[in-house]
This record gives C-alpha cells, structure tokens and sequence, in this order.
C-alpha cells in the first residue's frame, strides 16, 4: 500500500521535482535473547499471557539490572525499552517488599503514560508496588499516603527539587530505595542537563544519609556518548544496552527540499503533503516549529478541503501543550483508535506519550537534532507494518546540508549530549540547595558537588547565603534555596511578562533583551504581543495582545576579551585556542520584518550585557587577508563593489565579511556534532583583535559560566571546519544566504558577508595535512 502510494507522490511533478532523496529501511526481523535465571512465576506467567517474548536488549537489560550495573539503554523509539526496565525491578521488589523506586520524567504526560502501565503489571502480576504520580499537581491530602505506601513513585526533576529539602518526610521511601530510572534521559543536556545532574548529586547525597544505595537506569534516543553521557550525569559507572532485538517494518524516509527548484513555502509544502497522505488513507502526523504553525497547518489543510470532503474537516486536529489536559486526552486516544486521520503538532508529541502507531509522519523543518527527527520519525509504524515519514527542509544551513548529503543523516550518530559540572554559577546554586536539605561536610561532599566546595562555601558565606556551625555548612538565607534556582536557567535575573495582570511567562535578562525588549514582537502559546514597556529595575514586561503581520528582530553589537587561555594547539599557522572569555552585547536597535524584507528600523536603549564564559577561537596570520585579496581582487563582483564604492575599503570589508561568513556557518552547522541549539552559541569575528594581535574568530557559549559546548567543539573543531566547508562550498546561491552563511540571529545583520573568502579560509584551515 505505502509504495503505491510514494509512486502516485513521484508522479506529480508538483511533489516529485522537491524530492532530494528517499531512504527505504529495510524491515527487520525480531531478535529474541534468552534469560540465564528463570524469572518468578507471576512475571513469566504475564509474558506468557500477553503473548511476549522477549528480544534481545531486554534480556541484555535484564541480565546487568540483576547483577547490580548501572545501565543506559539506547535502542530506538518503540523498541520495548519500557519492559526493559519495568521487568527487573518488579522482579526485584517482588523479592523484597520494602523495596521502592523512583521513575523520573521531563514531562508531565509521561509521567501519567508510564502510571497506566506501571498499574497494569502490577493488576496482572499481582506483584503490589502501589504505583502514583507525586508532582505540582498531586493533591496535599494525598501526599502522605503516597511517600509512605508506593513502592513505584513516577515524578519529574523540578519536584524533586522542591522536595529534596523536605526529605525527613520521605524517610521510608529513600531508605529503601532500590532503583532511580531517568527515561528520555536524552533531554537531559544544555542548562537543563547540567543542572539536572547536580540534582542527581544531592539526591544521591540524601540516599546516602538514609543507608541506601539505588542503581540508575538511563533510557534515552542514540547518542554518539552514550557512557561518557550517563556517566556525567549521575556521576557513576554504566553498562551499555544498544542491540536493538525488536522487528520493524519497512520505512521510507523522505527528504522534501522547497527550496530545490525556486523557492516555495515550506509550511505550505507541508500542508499539501499532510493533505495528499491523509486523502491516501494513511493516518499522518504532522510535527511543526510553533504552536502557532500547527494551527495554521491544522487551519489551511481543512480550507483546502473540497465540498466531497466535509467529514474529513471533524477528523483533522491541532495538538499543542497548551491544550486543556481533557481535550490532549481526546486527540491521543482519537489517534489511538483511528477516529482522527490527521494531527499537527509542535515536539509535545515527540516523546513516549502513547498514541499507538501510525502511517505516516510528516516533520515540517528539521528539529534541531537528530535525535528528535529520528523520535519524531518513530511514531510512524504500527508493529511491523510498513510506513513513511517526510522531513520537510527549510532554508536553514542544517536543513540543507542533509538534503545534500543524506548519507551523513543515515549514518551513524555525530551527536554528542553535554553535560557539564564545571559551571560556577549552577554549582553556587546546588550547593546553596543542598546546604539547605543536610549540613555540608566538606570531605564527605566534595564528591557530589565538586572539588572546588571550600572556595564556594566560602564565597556563599560572604553574601550570608550559608554559614559554617559544629555541624557543618548549613542554610542561612532569607528565601527557600530551591525556590532562588531555576532548573531551566543559570542566572537568577529573570523578567515576568505580563498581560493583564497575568503572567504568560519568565525569562531571564539576555532572553528578554532579546526577544522582549520595548517594541518588539512577542508570540506566546501561538499567540503575537507587542512589548509595550520593559521595566529594568523590578523585573517587569508589560505586553498588549495584538495581531500583526510583522515581526521583530534585534541588532547588538557584540565585544569579546580574553580572560585567560585553558588550552592551545597549532594547525599549520593557525592558532586555536580555548579560553574563559568577557563578552559584552550592547542592544541598539530592532529591525521590523515582513516575509524575508526589513522594512523599517527602531533604535532601542538598554544598558550592557556582560558576562563570563567559555569559547574557542582561532587566529589567522595578517598575511593571509593578502593572500585572499590576491584570491578575490580580480572577481567581477569586486571589481564592480570598488566602482560603485569608491569611499569604502572593500580589501577590509571584503576579508571582514569572509571571517563573519565561516563565523556563521561554523555556528549553523555545531548543533549537528555538538548536541544544542544555534541559538545555545555566541560568536564574533573581526580582522584584528586587540588581544591576538591577529584576525580572529570566536564561538562561545552564550551562557553565564559555560556549560560545556565549546570545550567539545574545540575536540571536534576538524569536523566542524569540515563540515562547515562541504555546507557553504556546495551551496548553489551566488553571494550567501540562509542556508550558508546567513544568519537570522546576526546582530550585524547579516553585514559584511563574504562567500567566496570563507570558502578560501575553510579551504586553508582544512589544507594543512597535519590537522
């Protein structure tokens, strides 16, 4: 059926000349494993009457659970990593009826997927654990009765935060508990991540003062760093489960490039492609960049619809997180049952949330990572039926790179998660927390919260946040520790956005500069405000609710000094280097853009943004702005540029605009190696810097303190150049654009830009033979 179908696709021309690739995945047969020691009879008797056999990876699973290992599983989405887990630790409570566990998520709904099916093993195995959600939502009368009779209690990292300090009152639970399960543990990374694996330390910290010592089970999508991950958040020793034993169906994988012949819409392409696999009879999600364009694609789709059609207009959804809980319920168990034929969707269906199979997915903009294109992917195929899922290219640099290089995508995983401790800013805030839940004794705590605690303490007790007694280290602050620090974020500055008196949303000082400064435009929840006033000293953004067919976009000029140098290395006369950097951003003005053309600007005044971080930079011989000139000098564009500007030095901004072009293609394609986002990184480029005495280039972390990308980009930094050269080199625009060497959060807006250079440069970095 799914051929038939791709082969009426191909005979349109209208969908056939934007098909870049098709990848068909081979069905798979299952892999059973067997198991070394029988499991208790109520286990094997539920396997043998629902018919399961088990595949290898859960037989793997389950044979280092029982030796005591750590484990981190990383088999596909619908592989049955759930029963990998599930099995031995209901094996292992049904031997001790003290026993609990703790199931984390990132998700509310999760949590409450994972409820249903923790309750039906325990119905069907009779093995009593008692399972509950514990979260924001859980009723205070029910609190009690939970923490001291479930076994299996499933929750999320920000109530474990508030929680920790509260622990006497968990005392049973962490006294016995035997196991801490992290699912989707791949969303663990960046400033969540970081933060997340301090909150692991002080939990493990509590368990300890309880006498208990609880393996971790970490389930998550493929990583190029599945160890060194698991590993770094937890701060303990895994064994690797990553054998996938479940059968697949045939998949075929589109890639849908817009932007191949002319330039047409992306979300338009993906309306009419959602439309044309629905009218098939395939049941088709259809993933997309904001709440605001599923409803659009939701809207456009049931417009286009001909009069023969009207019963479909019931049957086609849009599904966001903002939804009321009752009416998510109604679309997932809709998709479940097969009564909806088509939903769109921002990532809130991404992750395990059941939905059942479907047919076909379509994926409007690639996410990010390939990870979630690959999660977003999976939710295509029932069992071992064949499906299709269709990544639809946008004009951004990793869009376009996979369209050219498919094999890259199909290849093994580039992606690595960054965890890092190291962040002096996270670790003052999770010291400060767990000074609040247990007195601190250096010796005993360095190993959870790091070697550099007595400089910390010390620091803390200057701005009276802690105090040393016979005890140890203890609380002094006015506010509740957990309440100060954010899991989402580093900085304690944040800003309320306000809307009647309502808050819609915080966000912290670089982020409201950037996004809610005086006069621009805000969208929330699918939904445009205009920034009518921005108050610095308390902290509050007052916005009208408005309708536009504009958006807003800031400028900033950005200054970077070295503050010392970590590490160093030569490539030809190339130095790169990695450092702790000041980076100071000044935001002057905001330009107004309809469709893809500014058109007007507006000055705005906001005092500097400074702050410390880490990046890696590298530095070019003076000599080589001779060497392109003597490249580029004879070029008819140059040529032309110097007749028509005679009072502007085009040697200087033509070699200003090559080092800004790689500066901005590096940036666009490190999200592929380095697992974050483009807007997680900073960067600078300028034909000499007072520091290096030379050209230089600068990539940072665009956070406070760091958090650990730019020290693998600096590991990576052949790759990224490669990459980089293969991104902008085959791109078929003449001078730059979107998909190369373009940026949409360029505060230079875009100016100088030079190709031409920046595939010279590339070309130079790559050519010394010992890089």
């Amino acid at each position: 059926m799914i051929e038939n179908i791709l082969l009426k696709l191909r005979k349109d021309s209208s969908f056939e000349r934007n098909i870049a690739h098709v990848e068909m995945l081979p069905k798979r047969e299952a892999v059973y494993g067997e198991i070394k020691e029988q499991l208790p009879d109520s286990l094997s008797d539920y396997l043998e009457i629902n018919n399961i056999r088990l595949f290898k990876h859960q037989c793997d699973s389950l044979e280092e659970i029982r030796k005591g290992n750590n484990v981190i599983i990383t088999t596909p989405t619908a592989s049955g990593k759930t029963l990998a887990f599930n099995l031995p630790i209901f094996e292992s409570l049904s031997k001790d009826n003290n026993g609990t566990a703790l199931y984390l998520y990132p998700a509310k709904a999760l949590s409450n997927d994972q409820l249903k099916v923790l309750k039906k093993l325990e119905l069907e195995t009779e093995i009593r654990v008692n399972p509950n959600v514990y979260d924001g939502d859980t009723p205070s009368a029910t609190r009690p009765r939970i923490r001291n009779e479930s076994r299996i209690i499933v929750s999320n990292p920000y109530e474990i935060h508030h929680i920790l300090s509260w622990h006497y009152k968990w005392q049973h639970f962490f006294s016995n508990l035997k196991f801490i399960v992290l699912d989707e543990a791949h969303m663990y990374r960046g400033v969540f991540g970081s933060n997340v694996s301090l909150l692991i330390r002080r939990l493990q910290r509590i368990c300890e003062y309880y006498g208990s010592n609880p393996q971790f089970i970490l389930s998550t999508a493929t990583l190029a760093n599945p160890i060194e991950f698991a590993e770094k958040l937890t701060g303990l020793k895994f064994e690797l489960i990553s054998e996938d034993g479940s059968p697949k169906g045939k998949k075929y994988f589109i890639f849908y490039n817009p932007h191949a012949d002319g330039y047409l819409s992306p979300h338009q392409e993906s309306k009419r492609l959602f439309l044309f696999f629905i009218r098939e009879g395939l049941q088709t999600l259809c993933f997309t960049v904001s709440r605001k364009m599923s409803e659009l694609i939701a809207r456009w789709s049931k417009e286009s619809l001909d009069p023969s059609e009207e019963s479909l207009k019931e049957k086609i959804m849009a599904y966001r997180a903002g939804y009321l809980p009752e009416e998510r319920r109604r679309i997932e168990n809709g998709l479940k049952n097969g009564a909806i034929k088509g939903v769109t969707s921002t990532n809130a269906l991404e992750l395990g949330i059941d939905i059942g199979g479907l047919d076909s997915v379509i994926i409007s903009g690639y996410p990010g990572t390939i990870i979630s294109t690959w999660q977003q992917a999976g939710r295509a195929g029932r069992g071992t039926n064949d499906s299709v899922a269709t990544l639809v290219a946008f004009q951004n640099q990793l869009d376009q790179y996979f369209m050219r290089h498919p094999d890259v995508f199909f290849g093994k995983s580039h992606e690595h998660a960054i965890v890092d401790l190291s962040n002096p800013y996270i670790l003052f805030g999770h010291t400060m927390c767990a000074s609040s839940e247990l007195p601190i004794l250096i010796q005993r705590d360095q190993k959870y919260l790091g070697q550099e605690l007595p400089q910390i303490l010390e620091e803390l007790k200057n701005e009276s946040l802690v105090k040393e007694t016979q005890n140890g280290w203890i609380y002094s602050g006015t506010k509740s520790a957990p309440m100060v620090v954010s899991l989402d974020s580093i900085s304690g500055d944040t800003f309320k956005v306000m809307y009647n008196n309502k808050t819609l949303e915080t966000m912290d000082r670089a982020q409201a500069f950037r996004e809610a400064h005086e006069g621009a435009v805000l969208l929330h929840q699918g939904e445009t405000y205009i920034v009518d006033s921005m108050d610095l000293k308390n902290g509050i953004i007052r916005v009208s609710k408005t309708d536009v067919d504009f958006y807003t976009q800031v400028l900033k000029e950005s200054f970077v000094s070295i503050i010392d140098v970590i590490d160093k290395k030569s490539i030809g006369n190339i130095e790169l280097s990695l450092g702790h950097l000041k980076v100071t951003e000044n935001y002057n003005a905001y330009k107004i853009m309809r469709g893809d053309s500014a058109i007007g600007y507006k000055n705005i005044y906001l005092p500097p943004l400074e702050f410390n971080t880490v990046g890696f930079f590298f530095t070019f011989p003076a000599s080589i702005e001779d060497e392109l000139w003597a490249e580029r000098s004879s070029d008819k564009d140059i040529l032309g540029m110097m007749i028509k500007r005679k009072n502007v030095d085009i040697r200087k901004e033509v070699f200003g605009g090559s080092l800004h072009g790689i500066e901005h293609a590096m940036i666009g394609i490190m999200p592929f190696h380095v697992m974050c986002d483009r807007w997680d990184i900073g960067g600078l480029s300028t034909n000499f810097h007072r520091s290096t005495g030379k050209p230089t280039v600068f990539i940072y972390d665009g956070f406070e303190g760091g958090i650990g990308l730019s020290e693998k980009a600096y590991e990576l930094f052949r790759e990224i150049v490669k990459t980089s050269l293969e991104l902008v080199e085959e791109c078929t625009c003449e001078e730059g654009c979107p998909a190369c060497i373009y940026s949409p959060k360029c505060g230079n807006d875009n100016k100088p830009m030079d190709k031409k250079g920046g595939i010279f440069l590339l070309e130079k970095i790559m050519g010394y033979t010992s890089f």
